[in-house]
């Protein structure tokens, strides 16, 4: 009998990208950023993320990891789960532009 191989990574055709969640998580951050009068290139370098990554988060555009939601997350002095809860509040109320 022959040893199984493991492959690494997603199936494919597989996708961890889900464009209603990605927009209200980067609503969320948003609304907190401009709460807090900060400028979205001063949130992205105390979050240690690229100013244009950054962007893209608050656009939707990407999702970022459970990392990456963190260190946004403590750029802003809040919780993740307070983040979270303001995305499931988003998700709930329905896209707004």
């Amino acid at each position: 009998m022959q040893k199984r191989t493991v492959q690494r990574g997603r199936p494919v055709g597989s996708t961890t990208y889900e464009p209603e969640p990605a927009l209200a998580f980067g609503l969320a951050v948003r609304a907190a950023r401009m709460e807090q009068g900060m400028a979205q290139e001063e949130l992205a370098s105390l979050a240690e993320i690229e100013r244009s990554h950054m962007g893209k988060i608050e656009r939707g555009e990407h999702m970022p990891t459970l990392a990456r939601i963190l260190r946004i997350a403590g750029a802003l002095n809040r919780s993740a789960a307070d983040l979270i809860a303001v995305t499931e509040d988003n998700l709930r109320s329905g896209p707004k532009t």
